[in-house]
């Protein structure tokens, strides 16, 4: 298993944030690597690898409610507002004028706010299967409700007495048993219908993720692992301690962050990358489609023959795009 550099902490935005940092200091701008759910600063750690020893300086959190990053109690604790914040305080405590942000899922949906909150301090924006949208045109919660019904995965999550919470929580190794593997082979299928508030997934598909985890047994699994022993260990003993509540906050914010978003310009003025995998079932590389109208410099790249774990699955390959993509544009 690849190690970690040594955790360090930095007080930020009212919180303590975690973070991992690799490559030399004099190194600009560096690479901020944003996760996704459910995920930690680890999830990049063949990327943190790679970077620092081609000369790159890279920074990785564990961010707001995950891991060895504090996690508040309030649900709109963990709005955009507060996990952006969260970011620019982390390059005042390094001293850190700009960044190119790089986010992964969840983590996606952040760094493209970046340049729509805080402009002066991002150098660039890459997006890794999550693509930027224009402001979605209702409730981004009723149309996942209508497109995908009640069990979808973010909908239940909008309503805690239910318990998806403990529902991962009480079933930690299940869950990233399920969920870290490669997908099975399936034919490219674009989405009946536009790619909703970046969820590009067609209505066919099961996206009862609380139920799909009480239910699952891995003997019975023909999907391939992604990760090993030891890399799962990391997952199942820090998601034990932390549980799911912190990462799942994110998603109870997203009504709140679409209506405090109405008077934002969503173009991007920054160069950008956005990096798509080929079988992501959730984001699939058609829900990139038409980015170019709103990100005016734009590069795409599509990773083959990868689900959505896309930096754990083809780690070497996303590693070299970064590198190449960053010293192509910054030197």
């Amino acid at each position: 298993m690849i190690e970690m550099p040594p955790l360090q902490f930095a007080q930020t935005n009212g919180i303590r944030m975690g973070y991992y940092e690799a490559g030399p200091k004099t190194d600009k701008p560096p690479l901020v690597l944003c996760h996704g759910w459910p995920e930690l600063a680890f999830s990049w750690r063949h990327q943190i690898k790679a970077l620092g020893e081609a000369g790159i300086r890279v920074i990785a959190p564990d961010q707001r409610g995950y891991g060895a990053t504090d996690r508040p109690e309030p649900v709109e604790a963990y709005d955009i507002e507060q996990l952006t914040g969260d970011l620019v305080g982390l390059l005042d405590h390094l001293d850190i004028e700009k960044a190119i942000f790089v986010g992964h899922d969840w983590g996606g949906f952040v760094v493209w706010q970046m340049p729509l909150r805080h402009l002066d301090r991002v150098a660039g924006v890459v997006g890794i299967n999550t693509p930027h949208m224009v402001r979605a045109p209702a409730d981004p919660i009723e149309i996942f409700r209508k497109r995908f019904g009640d069990q979808m995965y973010i909908v239940q999550f909008q309503d805690p007495t239910h318990g998806p919470d403990k529902i991962f929580a009480g079933r930690v190794e299940q869950t990233f048993d399920a969920f870290m593997r490669k997908p099975m082979p399936r034919p490219v299928e674009k989405p009946s219908e536009p790619a909703a508030a970046g969820i590009g997934a067609s209505p066919k598909t099961n996206l009862a993720f609380p139920q799909v985890i009480a239910a699952y047994d891995a003997k019975l699994d023909p999907r391939t692992p992604i990760l090993s022993a030891d890399e799962k260990k990391v997952f199942v003993d820090t998601f034990g301690r932390t549980g799911f509540t912190g990462g799942i906050n994110w998603y109870r914010n997203m009504t709140r962050n679409w209506r405090r978003s109405a008077d934002l310009d969503h173009t991007v003025r920054a160069p950008s990358l956005m990096i798509m995998a080929e079988n992501d079932v959730v984001l699939p590389p058609s829900s990139a489609d038409g980015m170019e109208k709103i990100i005016p410099d734009l590069e795409k790249y599509l990773v083959r023959d990868s689900g959505h774990w896309t930096q754990q699955e083809k780690p070497e390959e996303v590693s070299a795009k970064l590198i190449e993509w960053r010293r192509k544009r910054f030197g």
